[in-house]
């Protein structure tokens, strides 16, 4: 299997009469805040942008995509993501790689491989070693659950080796193999660390090198001089870190950026009237935004105080004041196009105000004080403020608090201490690959306190999910999607709102290579 084919609804573009100014909870957008001072992005450097600062660089302990995006360029994996408007794979480290059958994948790696700081030839020790570290029970890897049923990695030469699963596993080839636990990493390099690292890479493989990292402001790559593939195509690569799109906007606008998303409030002015020399680009999106609740707080142990929270927020009205209606609202985590896509949730999108003050009424609850904790950008924000508006209508009110990315990503996380205990709503919004695998992962029992900050534990749906991973028959898969999808939702923990949209803007001096969602392979970025 090399290539998964997703089918896409072209989402209408309206023109806006109107744009939402900035929030007013003072939301954090100052200009230029953060960068370099210089007139535009010169030379053979590339600056990007990503949405959230640097977690690690350890690909057992990244913060998805936003660690993903400086991973990539700097290790290498047997296949990587395929740029382009289809999700597809190519060889990386591999000179071949072949499933032989479910449970038995043979690989041979490239015989010009190796790692830098003098730590020598990559070899199926390497990948043994870096494959096998995720699962390990000991390291305690927040991204355990990519890797699935993996057994072990048997080698059976310097460079020949077979990844042997305990059973049949779907999203090998979309998700673990060219995503994030599919990053080799020098066994003797990481060994010498301790057996993990933090923010500074021990070894690379890959076209680039880290060289720096500025806290909450950027990560600087260079050209690797060991490389022995194509050349890169830039001396550096500048990935700044900034949370919100409209403060990337302005950094791109004053030529400090060669790319970046921008927010759908703009999409229309930037389609109308670009920036000089720069194209803007759309996408689909596999992203999903939702409201959820900790059922392990006191104040949300009320089921029916969760199920009136439900019926209340009118996600319409999000999608137009927060989203531009450019966004359509979601049915669930999984995306149009992937299987387990629902076509309608069972929790109508629009408000029931009715059927809201029903369930507060029986729950006994009227008059809750609650708040809601969300990462401060824009459409969060403005989501935010019309979520507090919808719970007002019951008479419940909610305090809105703003976090900056370093603390946000922390709220519900247990190994951070106990502040996952006074975390009561959130809106929360976690990137995506293209296989619904990657959307359950992270709400099992198993990730309580690690990504699941709602801390539901259902039997029913971590069997779902153990299932569906090795589950053949696209129908049966699809319908064990959808129903753990169900499961989620009566809860009452969950209100599902958007899966968005990508719209992107770069220089037309640079090549982009991005996946079919938008997000970029930096590694394959070149000059135009």
């Amino acid at each position: 299997m090399s290539k998964v084919n997703i089918e896409w609804t072209k989402m209408p573009i309206p023109r806006r009469r109107f744009l939402q100014g900035a929030s007013a909870l003072g939301l954090a957008a100052g200009a230029g805040a953060g960068f370099p001072i210089s007139a535009w992005a010169e030379g053979s450097t590339l600056k990007s942008r990503t949405y959230a600062d640097m977690r690690s660089l350890d690909p057992a302990f990244s913060q998805g995509v936003v660690d993903e995006e400086i991973h990539a360029p700097i290790y290498s994996k047997l296949i990587q993501y395929k740029p382009g408007r289809e999700w597809g794979w190519q060889l990386d480290a591999a000179a071949s790689v072949e499933q032989v059958d479910e449970t038995h994948i043979k690989f041979s790696l490239r015989d010009d491989m190796g790692f830098t700081n003098g730590f020598g030839a990559m070899t199926a020790e390497d990948v043994k070693y870096s494959f096998e570290r995720i699962i390990d029970d000991d390291l305690k890897s927040t991204n355990k659950p990519d890797w699935g049923p993996l057994d072990h990695v048997e080698v059976t030469g310097e460079r020949e080796g077979v990844i042997v699963l305990k059973n049949a596993f779907q999203p090998l080839w979309s998700i673990t193999l060219p995503y994030i636990t599919g990053n080799i990493v020098s066994k003797k390099a990481f060994e010498e660390a301790g057996g993990k690292i933090e923010t500074s890479a021990v070894a690379a493989s890959g076209p680039y090198m880290h060289k720096s990292w500025e806290p909450k402001q950027k990560t600087t790559l260079v050209r690797n001089p060991d490389w022995k593939g194509e050349k890169a195509a830039f001396d550096e690569i500048q990935i700044f870190h900034i949370d919100d799109e409209k403060t990337a906007e302005i950094a791109f606008e004053a030529g400090e950026l060669d790319f970046t998303r921008v927010s759908l409030a703009s999409l229309d002015r930037l389609k109308s009237s670009p920036p000089e020399d720069s194209t803007v680009d759309e996408f689909p999106s596999l992203y999903y935004a939702w409201v959820g609740m900790n059922v392990e707080n006191d104040k949300l142990k009320n089921k029916k105080l969760r199920q009136a929270i439900q019926h209340v927020i009118d996600v319409p009205s999000i999608m137009e004041a927060a989203y531009f209606g450019v966004a359509k609202p979601s049915t669930g985590i999984i995306a149009p196009g992937l299987a387990g896509h629902r076509e309608a949730s069972l929790v109508p999108a629009a408000q029931d105000l009715a059927k809201a003050q029903e369930l507060l009424d029986e729950s006994g609850a009227a008059g809750t004080k609650l708040a809601i904790d969300v990462l401060n950008k824009q459409a969060n924000v403005t989501a935010a403020q019309i979520i507090q508006a919808n719970l007002s209508q019951i008479g419940i009110e909610l305090e809105v608090r703003l976090h900056e990315g370093a603390t946000f990503w922390t709220l519900g996380d247990k190994s951070a201490g106990d502040q996952w205990k006074n975390v009561e709503l959130l809106l929360n919004r976690f990137s995506m690959t293209p296989d619904p695998y990657y959307a359950t992962a992270w709400f099992t029992c198993e990730q309580v306190g690690v990504w699941n900050w709602e801390r539901i534990c259902i039997d029913e749906f971590d069997k779902l999910h153990e299932a569906a991973q090795a589950e053949g028959d696209a129908g049966k898969r699809d319908a064990m999607y959808r129903r753990a999808q169900d499961l989620m939702e009566e809860t009452g923990a969950y209100k599902f709102l958007t899966h968005e949209a990508t719209p992107v803007i770069y220089r037309n001096s640079v090549k982009p290579a991005l996946r079919p969602d938008g997000l970029p392979l930096l590694r394959y970025f070149a000059k135009a």
